[in-house]
């Protein structure tokens, strides 16, 4: 039964995890996006399960704003200052709620992301919003299909074979690492983690520079 099991294990992890990804944005044509300094990503919501998930995927938009220019604030630090002041998820959703936050966090501009779907089809949105007025510089939305089975089946596979590792003659142990193992699935899968990286990248692609693009070198 537990040579089974691991060939059952085995067959789970061969599979091949494909994928694909498309994204798209529009920003403000009357706006000096030089005027912004620094951002914060203040909240990511929707289907996306752990916190440690949203703070990966957060820190995916941290990497595209250092990429165009900007001084994003750490996702720690946001959070830290956001629950001092007893900020709640549920004020994002005013124009003076996100103000209140860009005030807290002495930011001209936030960025906010939504998560619609995050299982085997992740669907973002995301916008920045300027603190003073409330109004919307920069949104972008951006999908993908991960192809197949993702991280709770490879989670609970991991679980499995840590679990029969324990005690070699039990199925039992086997199948209780597999449980365990289906929970800690719910956590970001590298291969999920990439997808919804590439959909980041794409979503952000036309996101404007603070300033005027880098120039390429010739080696580049």
């Amino acid at each position: 039964m537990r040579n089974l099991i691991t060939i059952s294990i085995l067959s789970v992890l061969v599979v091949v995890i494909g994928g694909c990804s498309t994204g798209k944005s529009f920003a403000r044509q009357d706006y000096d996006f030089s005027r912004i300094n620094r951002v914060a990503v203040i909240d990511v919501e929707g289907s996306i399960m752990s916190e440690a998930a949203r703070n990966q995927i957060g820190d995916f938009y941290v990497m595209e704003l250092l990429r165009k220019g900007y001084a994003p604030i750490e996702r720690a630090k946001v959070q830290n200052l956001l629950e001092e002041q007893q900020f709640q998820s549920s004020d994002m959703t005013s124009a003076e709620g996100v103000a209140r936050a860009g005030r807290i966090l002495n930011v001209p501009a936030v960025l906010m992301v939504s998560a619609p779907e995050f299982g085997t089809k992740i669907a973002l949105t995301a916008k920045i919003v300027d603190v003073e007025d409330g109004s919307i510089l920069w949104m972008g939305s951006g999908s993908g299909d991960t192809g197949g089975i993702f991280s709770a089946i490879g989670g609970a596979a991991a679980g499995a074979m840590a679990g029969a590792a324990v005690k070699d003659d039990s199925d039992a142990a086997a199948i209780g690492g597999a449980i365990v193992g289906g929970a800690a699935g719910s956590m970001l899968a590298p291969e999920k983690a990439e997808l919804a990286q590439r959909i980041v990248e794409k979503m952000c692609e036309s996101m404007p520079y603070k300033n005027s693009p880098p120039k390429r070198g010739w080696f580049e």
